[in-house]
């Protein structure tokens, strides 16, 4: 009853049928109280996204994997140092952490969502250590500013790494279950002994062994009614589990819990006989004639029922002996015996099977040295077999260790060849993988340092198939995004769309770069897809909030992103929004309260550190808004933009040299923003460098000839050079660019000063 259980709800779980399993899964707590069907029960509760119902479930759980579930309850729910107690119980401080490389990434998001960003790091790079294609960790060390490059990261060591994985987990639990399956072509028919006769028995297995043999020349596998096509596995020497070859068989339903019959590879034809047999028998045919065949019986039913339900209630796993040989006498009464062409005898062993000798199994048993083709012409002739002979044969069969031990170096031999090709074929798989992350991975490394060109010249490196993806579409569009090239941005994240209508990756920057854009039509058809796309999604309620900012609804703007912030808390790009919002509406204390929460959750969130010093600014304090905009500075060193203003910070703290120098790094940095030339200029004036501020003006004219500030600052000089015809005229240029209403009153009152001296201006 649990194995059923259990398969229930694993099958509900694979097929996303999240409430039939947890109904089933509490029948099989109930049933079966155990720890380890807790854990089963609290996953189902995890999968479908009810953290709370596992967290009370598995407090106080002490197994690794309990524990490791315990903590992503914890997680989910906010409570990280209950989970970090769970992956790290203070009273086993040398306990290792559970679940190897996603222990180890659970515990570096821990770290670095309580502000330890150095302990964080280092579990991040142990899960790399462990699992060099978890990519997630990856990530985030590229998000801390600490990861490597992605060509060392990546390099020989991950292949290695990648491959002792294969050899531990996969490709030796393969070659020892190739090795045990291949001696027990039989074991999977013996559920049927009870209704079919043991020559007609012998005969089915006799043609599955035939059909396996065919595998080794033609690459075609028959289990039953069973196809397919695996031509290129036999030929490459892989054992491939037999488990994929899964279409139902009329002997498979009897045989619930049992893997099917795995391929026979020892098995050569024994000359012209042999063929000319297995042009005959296939298995559909052997199948049809087992099941109809009449029934013949050999020993008392009820206690053949015993015996196959003993056989094959164990599910755990089987070993088998290579020879009939290594049983000694006792392998006719521990195992069945099945002779291959050559007539080389192999006994399967189960630990709990201790009657096996019955006739019914024993029936199976070949004569050695004696062909198939003999076998079944001789059939109509034995109606009855004797017990005592089958015994002797079967001895008799297993007295050939020479010939055994010849059989059994060639079948190592081929597994040795197997091994080494399957381990090869890995090698190379995952070398090709690597080299594939060394891109996208060196790309990303760089796009989170914001050295954003070098990214961009990084991802076109991908091949295309790889390039199109919405994935490295959203990074090259953040790339011209922070380069503020928007036009680009949009571009990509246009084809971002195109390539996946259904992702959010990147769309609430994408929504950024729309306001930006003043693309208001497309901005609002935007938030409107994205919200029937995924109403639960921060990105959508982002994308509608920048709808409203552009509007100047503010606050509305400020309910959309809160919206955000409440559907995931940790999303720190909509704390920074709301920060943006609250600075519209001139509420600076809650404003500096959502740059702080941001921060909180990405300390590398320079936008936040930016949106701090701005409030700072307007604040007049200088000496705070110098630190903030330095710590923005130092996250994205190339922002044309932060070192703009924190030149004009300096300049505001009367350090006008310091102040010209980071103008100069700014229009380096940019010569497409006129942001810093026009602070050049303004500081040059402030000097009295009025020839120089011109010069820098005139040049800035080139590059925004439609900016009414440029004309109106050049006004000012003019007028302080007593040029008034030139200052009048600038003015007007100024006011006809239509300026916003500050500054249009800001020009109006100059003019009305025009030829008032300045110190008499400066009294009034």
């Amino acid at each position: 009853m649990e194995g059923v259980l259990i398969e229930c709800v694993q099958n509900s779980l694979r097929h996303l049928l999240y409430r039939n399993a947890i109904f089933m899964c509490e029948r099989l707590c109930s049933e079966f109280p155990s720890e380890t069907n807790l854990q089963l029960l609290a996953a189902c509760y995890l999968q479908s996204n009810q953290a709370y119902p596992a967290y009370h479930i598995l407090k106080g759980t002490q197994m690794p994997q309990s524990r490791y579930l315990f903590a992503i309850s914890c997680y989910q729910m906010d409570l990280l140092n209950e989970a970090e107690m769970a992956l790290c119980p203070s009273n086993e401080p040398s306990a290792e952490v559970p679940n190897g490389a996603a222990g180890h990434y659970l515990l570096g998001l821990i770290y670095r969502y309580t502000d330890r960003l150095k302990s964080a790091a280092h579990q991040f790079n142990q899960a790399l250590s462990i699992d060099p294609l978890l990519w997630v960790a990856y990530e985030e060390l590229c998000k801390l500013g600490a990861a490597g490059e992605a060509t060392t990261v990546f390099g020989e060591s991950a292949s290695e790494c990648i491959q002792k994985q294969y050899m531990s987990h996969d490709v030796g639990p393969q070659l020892q279950q190739a090795s045990s399956d291949d001696h027990n072509v039989v074991s999977g028919r013996q559920q049927v002994a009870e209704n079919v006769s043991a020559r007609q028995l012998r005969h089915s297995n006799g043609s599955n062994i035939k059909d396996n043999n065919s595998l080794n020349h033609n690459g075609a596998v028959f289990s039953g009614n069973t196809v397919a096509a695996a031509a290129s596995q036999s030929n490459n020497g892989v054992h491939t589990s037999i488990s994929y070859y899964n279409t139902p068989s009329p002997m498979a339903t009897q045989l619930s819990g049992v893997a099917p019959p795995p391929i026979c590879r020892n098995v050569l034809p024994s000359g012209p006989t042999s063929s000319s047999v297995g042009a005959d028998v296939s298995p559909r045919s052997t199948v049809k004639s087992t099941i109809q065949a009449p029934r013949r019986k050999f020993v008392d039913e009820g206690k053949l029922r015993k015996i196959s339900g003993r056989l094959f209630s164990d599910s755990g796993p089987r070993r088998s002996t290579r020879l009939a040989g290594e049983g000694g006498p006792t392998a006719s009464t521990s195992g069945v015996a099945v002779a291959a062409g050559n007539g080389t005898s192999h006994s399967s062993k189960y630990p709990t099977s201790s009657k096996l000798g019955s006739a019914a199994f024993r029936s199976v048993t070949v004569r050695k040295g004696q062909s198939w083709a003999t076998e079944t012409s001789n059939e109509g002739a034995r109606s009855e077999i004797d017990d005592s002979r089958l015994n002797t044969i079967a001895t008799t069969s297993g007295s050939s260790p020479s010939l055994d031990t010849t059989r059994s170096c060639e079948h190592d031999g081929s597994m040795g060849r197997s091994s080494t090709t399957s381990v090869s074929k890995v090698g190379t798989g995952a070398l090709e993988v690597l080299s594939l992350l060394k891109i996208i991975g060196e790309g990303y490394r760089l796009s989170c340092l914001y050295r954003c060109q070098d990214a961009l010249d990084v991802f076109q490196q991908l091949p295309l198939k790889h390039y199109n993806t919405a994935w490295v579409r959203s990074q090259v569009g953040k790339a011209h995004f922070e380069l503020v090239d928007y036009t680009e941005a949009e571009r990509a994240f246009s084809n971002a769309r195109l390539a996946s209508p259904y992702s959010l990756e990147g769309m609430d920057v994408y929504s950024t770069v729309l306001y930006h854009l003043k693309e208001d039509m497309r901005l609002s058809y935007l938030a409107q897809e994205l919200i029937s796309t995924d109403r639960l999604a921060p990105q959508a309620w982002c994308a509608m909030g920048n709808c409203y900012s552009m509007q100047k609804d503010h606050e509305t703007a400020l309910k959309n992103f809160q919206r955000a912030v409440q559907l995931n808390s940790r999303f720190t790009y909509a704390h920074t929004l709301c920060g943006h919002e609250y600075v519209a509406l001139e509420d600076f204390e809650n404003g500096i309260k959502s740059y702080q929460n941001a921060l909180k959750i990405d300390a590398r969130h320079y936008n936040a550190w930016y949106g701090l010093a701005m409030i700072y600014l307007r604040q007049e304090k200088y000496e705070f808004s110098e630190h903030h905009f330095r710590r923005a500075l130092n996250i994205n060193p190339c922002s044309s933009v932060i070192m703009s203003y924190l030149g004009t910070s300096l300049h505001a703290l009367k350090r006008n040299e310091e102040a010209l120098a980071m103008m100069e790094k700014a229009i380096i940095a940019d010569k497409k923003n006129p942001l810093p030339m026009y602070q050049k200029a303004n500081i040059l004036a402030s000097m009295e460098d009025y020839d120089g501020a011109l010069v820098v003006l005139q040049e800035l004219k080139e590059y925004a000839p439609h900016e009414s500030s440029v004309y109106a600052l050049m006004g000012k000089i003019y007028k302080k050079r007593l040029m008034y015809d030139m200052a009048m005229l600038h003015f007007g240029l100024a006011l006809d660019l239509r300026p916003s209403a500050t500054d249009v009153a800001t020009i109006k009152a100059a003019i009305e000063k025009l030829h008032v001296p300045d110190e008499l201006e400066d009294n009034l």
